[in-house]
């Protein structure tokens, strides 16, 4: 339940253009799984369902914490109730975690990025 990759799919923040089929679209690419979306790049996450949604599998978020208000939850097709010891350590390093379902969280993620916002998604992908 790790991060999938050494290296970004995109080496820099983007809004997601579509999703389904069990990915995503940005930047004029496609990735098939869910992604981790950061200030520092677009990222493969291996976490496919919200019970794998943890601290360590949210640890890229907790590296780039100096960078981030606010951590978006798409928890696919679910409504996610996260555990309270993940909410408080995201709280301990000034992240302020908003779960919602995979859809509401994209356009929120989008909104808030587009206002340029310290923001960033983790979104499981939905078939």
């Amino acid at each position: 339940m790790a991060t999938s990759s050494d290296a970004p799919h995109l080496p820099r923040p983007a809004p997601i253009e579509a999703y389904g089929k069990g990915g995503f679209a940005f930047a004029d690419m496609s990735h098939r799984g869910s992604l981790l979306c950061l200030p520092d790049g677009i990222w493969a996450w291996a976490a496919a369902t919200p019970n794998e949604i943890d601290e360590h599998s949210l640890e890229r978020v907790f590296r780039a914490a100096n960078a981030i208000d606010t951590l978006i939850v798409g928890a696919g097709t679910d409504l996610w109730l996260p555990p309270r010891g993940l909410r408080e350590a995201l709280r301990t390093v000034g992240v302020v975690l908003e779960p919602m379902q995979t859809g509401p969280a994209i356009r929120t993620y989008n909104i808030m990025l587009g206002e340029r916002r310290r923001v960033a998604a983790a979104l499981i992908a939905v078939a």
